[in-house]
């Protein structure tokens, strides 16, 4: 969702440092984009997630692109292709034991119907976060993620993100970046609009750093 000129009006009311910071910087885009995200399925979107964690883009994208060889189509395995494959044969294309245990549970979870990703853009926002974590290697922000791209809501708020409190800190030209119960309870000056206000700290933290 694109924010409209009246609530980004309302924005800056609330916080005139963050609508100065969302009017300076690249617009909002919608989401999910055009690109990687949007071509994949919500249960390729989530293995991708898993496969990137706390690796470089560039290893990653490799290790990615030999496990979507492992299946017989043209992208990432789906569940029960994936299932079918041997932890050997995860372990080849480059992914750790517990990535491969993660995303072999990712795939039983959508097999057995516990997560039925289908559906899953009817749920609140709440019941997604919830439902997913319940997945091994999928924790909160992954998560939050998920909401904010690949389902694009427009409220999603990740305070454990080091980016956004690296965004905050720059933004209120403090000392030490905020914890993240001080960015939450920040952040609720910017609902609904809490995507935009990520997009925009995000974009603030690209920026070449100055002294507070």
């Amino acid at each position: 969702m694109k924010p409209s000129a009246a609530q980004r009006t309302a924005l800056a009311r609330r916080d005139p440092k963050m609508g100065a910071l969302v009017k300076r910087v690249e617009a909002f885009p919608d989401f999910p984009a055009e690109g990687t995200e949007k071509r994949l399925s919500h249960f390729a979107c989530l293995a991708r997630a898993i496969t990137f964690q706390q690796l470089a883009g560039k290893a990653a994208a490799t290790i990615w692109g030999r496990a979507c060889a492992l299946g017989t189509g043209r992208g990432f395995p789906n569940p029960e292709e994936l299932l079918r494959l041997s932890m050997e044969d995860l372990r080849g294309a480059g992914l750790s034991r517990n990535k491969a245990l993660a995303i072999q549970d990712l795939a039983l979870h959508c097999s057995d119907g516990r997560l039925r990703l289908r559906s899953i853009s009817r749920r609140s926002d709440a019941q997604v976060i919830e439902e997913l974590v319940r997945v091994r290697g999928i924790g909160e922000w992954t998560a939050q993620m998920f909401l904010l791209f690949k389902l694009g809501r427009g409220d999603v708020m990740a305070p454990g993100d080091l980016g956004l409190q690296e965004g905050l800190r720059r933004l209120d030209g403090l000392q030490e970046r905020p914890t993240p119960k001080q960015l939450q309870e920040r952040a609720m000056l910017w609902s609904p609009l809490r995507s935009v206000a990520c997009w925009a700290l995000w974009r603030l933290c690209e920026e070449p750093a100055t002294a507070p």
